[in-house]
């Protein structure tokens, strides 16, 4: 795919402008100080181009994107407040990045005003700088940082290409995608079968349920890499509190990297997760074997036992939790139906939690058959 959108499309854009009759020619954007990111400078021509309308060169590409988009950043607080825990708190990061974003670009749009007939604080508004984010967001790829002296110095620089965003997302699919430097086109190739006339798929990653839906605000249904986060406070939860030495225990486990990204996928607990409360679960006077528990030994048939049993009462309590907010989501619809698009999002990514965690369940009963 040929014509990346960085520098040659602020060239595009300003050319455009200048050539219309509505805007006042000529303002030399490489002596803008400080120079904007790849990112400013790609939300930049979206908008400028949106603007134009009709005049714009690149009419056909702007009318294919969304008019607007299902990502966490876009959607109602109340719709965010059914989100799960982490994936609320990392929507909630996102929209304060957006809108510092957009507080800190105020004053380069503010420099446009002589390419523009209007207020530029009616062009370049947070709808629509918002909008263009999420265009860049979704859409973009990452290329090497190629320093431009009109470009702020990144440690990657984001591009687009338009026919890029007629392909889409599958999970089940293999492709290897990376821009040819000797051909100078970035290039697309799937290692999966495709028959004649099938439409073909690439994959944006290995991505879980929670971030597909916070980067691409989708959630697709039976995705081997989707995942249920168990967090510290669950992760405790169904432990002895009389146990003196479950402070050191959470130590160790902070210090090994083994309190975060612990998970119920498809086919159980996690090996992360099951380790953690293997090394939890260790008796007093087994403490000491610690280091042996995070290289995977086996300490004893009762650390084994009390450790399923614990992932089994996790996995059974988050079933109960995620059951109780589908009715809460369902009954939110019949409220709320002006918003009922962006509930059913929220209402498909707690049904595929669900289905994970029944599935965990099952393996951990199967697990449990060994001990009886």
């Amino acid at each position: 795919t040929h014509s990346f959108w960085q520098q040659n499309q602020l060239l595009s854009l300003f050319r455009i402008l200048n050539q219309s009759n509505s805007f006042k020619p000529v303002f030399n954007f490489q002596r803008w100080k400080p120079p904007p990111s790849p990112l400013l400078a790609l939300c930049t021509f979206l908008v400028s181009e949106k603007h134009a309308g009709d005049r714009s060169l690149w009419k056909p590409y702007l009318e294919i994107l969304p008019k607007a988009y299902t990502c966490p950043v876009c959607l109602e607080p109340e719709v965010l407040n059914l989100f799960p825990k982490s994936l609320k708190a990392k929507a909630e990061e996102q929209r304060a990045h957006v809108q510092e974003f957009f507080a800190s670009s105020r004053d380069f749009f503010s420099s446009l005003q002589p390419l523009f007939a209007e207020a530029v604080d009616s062009i370049f508004s947070y709808s629509a700088l918002l909008w263009a984010w999420c265009t860049v967001n979704t859409r973009a790829v990452y290329l090497r940082p190629r320093q431009r002296e009109c470009l702020s110095a990144e440690p990657d620089t984001c591009a687009l290409a338009p026919y890029l965003d007629l392909l889409n997302h599958s999970p089940h699919v293999q492709v290897k995608a990376a821009f040819n430097e000797e051909t100078h086109c970035y290039e697309i190739r799937t290692t999966s079968r495709w028959r004649k006339h099938e439409e073909v798929f690439i994959c944006y990653g290995p991505h879980d349920n929670q971030r597909l839906f916070l980067e691409y605000g989708f959630v697709p249904a039976h995705n081997p890499h989707a995942c249920v986060y168990v967090p510290r406070e669950i992760l405790v939860k169904y432990l002895p509190s009389a146990d003196k030495q479950m402070d050191k225990k959470i130590s160790i486990l902070k210090d090994h990297g083994y309190i975060e990204n612990l998970t119920f996928g498809w086919d159980g607990p996690s090996w992360r997760l099951l380790t953690a409360l293997k090394l939890l679960s260790l008796e007093a006077e087994k403490f000491t074997c610690w280091r042996k528990v995070l290289l995977g030994e086996v300490i004893s048939d009762t650390n084994e036992k009390t450790s399923l049993d614990i992932a089994q009462k996790i996995c059974y309590y988050f079933i109960e939790e995620t059951t109780a907010m589908l009715q809460k989501v369902s009954r939110t619809k019949d409220e709320k139906e002006a918003l009922i698009n962006q509930l059913t999002l929220v209402e498909s990514l707690w049904t595929e939690e669900l289905k994970i965690l029944r599935a965990s369940a099952e393996t951990l009963h199967s697990l449990q058959t060994a001990f009886t």
